[in-house]
């Protein structure tokens, strides 16, 4: 028996949307295997646009709204047109972010972020804090963390052959992110310092403005991410003191670990969970901690080889395509079953 393929419809950025390729076309496999043909409605833009878009809701079997955040009539067309609505959030889109000069509380994104989380037949929290968020606003069992994954197999993991007593660490973001590699400036120049023959790589479609360390900036393109940071030795990310901060997902994180390399990172929001420090990295706030940090992964090739292993596991274990894609598709199906029942009972009725 031929099993008929349902249309997953995700209203997102566009294709090469990191939230879109990470949380959605990287699951595409598993998807088809359980039925599933996932396909993109480019975020509407004009009015005409939106229209457009919700004709090609009411002709899926489901809907995913990848971050976007309506205006109460909005998303009350969008409830009508989608016979099945997820709402998939990987970061802290009820809040105004940490390169806005306002403060973070957002009533107005509040008030979407509730609304359509209450709309909504699930939600899909990228992260165990947004997770926490979306349960305040309806029933805890409509509320799944499917944590953003990187499949483990596109990376080739790092050889670390570089002598004792130098390291290239690696930094990957977009212009957005900057802000927070600038803020960890202090850290970054401090283990420096102490280790002459570091230098860093920056992948990222712009170059930092920052002192005290040698970079060498790295245009971004998906062909070329993964060896890149595999060409390195140790992953740093750094998370600003800002409310928005406890809502990323940590993907340049799992990058790093699946290329395996250890990670140095502050001790701030997703970092806390996905780093074990002392096995696949270094949990360090200050320019002292790191300066100890990055000295001794310099100092030992044979110490970067053992995390980088151990935190390559980790990811594969925890955060991988592999491990998250089957769930994923079985969670989409079982959705889409109850809310038919719903319906036939509401019918019967």
């Amino acid at each position: 028996m031929v099993r008929a393929v349902r249309t997953l419809l995700a209203i997102s950025e566009s294709s090469d949307f990191v939230c879109f390729r990470y949380r959605l076309a990287a699951f595409t496999a598993a998807l088809q295997a359980e039925g599933w043909d996932l396909e993109l409605a480019p975020r509407p833009r004009s009015a005409g646009d939106f229209m457009a878009v919700l004709r090609r809701m009411r002709s899926a079997d489901a809907v995913v709204v990848q971050r976007r955040l309506f205006s109460w009539p909005k998303a009350a067309l969008v409830r009508r047109s989608a016979r099945v609505l997820l709402f998939d959030v990987d970061d802290a889109v009820y809040a105004r972010d940490s390169n806005d000069p306002r403060p973070a509380d957002d009533p107005l994104r509040r008030r979407r972020f509730r609304r359509l989380v209450h709309l909504a037949d699930a939600t899909l929290a990228g992260s165990t804090h947004l997770h926490e968020q979306a349960i305040r606003c309806t029933s805890p069992d409509r509320v799944h963390r499917i944590p953003t994954c990187v499949d483990v197999g596109r990376y080739v993991p790092a050889v670390h052959d570089r002598p004792a007593g130098t390291a290239r660490l690696v930094w990957i973001g977009s212009r957005s992110t900057m802000a927070s590699l600038v803020e960890a400036q202090a850290c970054l120049s401090a283990a420096s310092a102490a280790v002459p023959g570091a230098t860093m790589s920056v992948i990222c479609d712009a170059r930092p403005e920052l002192t005290g360390i040698p970079l060498r900036s790295i245009a971004w393109s998906e062909a070329s991410e993964a060896g890149e940071i595999a060409a390195a030795d140790i992953g740093i990310a750094w998370l600003p003191d800002h409310p928005w901060s406890l809502g990323k997902c940590g993907l340049k994180v799992l990058q790093y670990m699946a290329a395996g390399l250890p990670v140095v990172a502050n001790a701030r929001g997703v970092h806390r969970e996905m780093i074990e420090h002392g096995v696949t990295g270094f949990l360090a706030s200050t320019p002292d901690e790191w300066r100890t940090a990055v000295m001794a992964l310099a100092a030992s090739p044979t110490l970067r080889r053992r995390m980088g292993a151990a935190a390559r596991a980790r990811v594969n274990r925890y955060w991988s395509v592999q491990a998250w894609g089957p769930r994923l598709a079985s969670l989409l199906t079982s959705v889409c079953a109850a809310r038919a029942e719903s319906s036939r009972r509401s019918r019967a009725a």
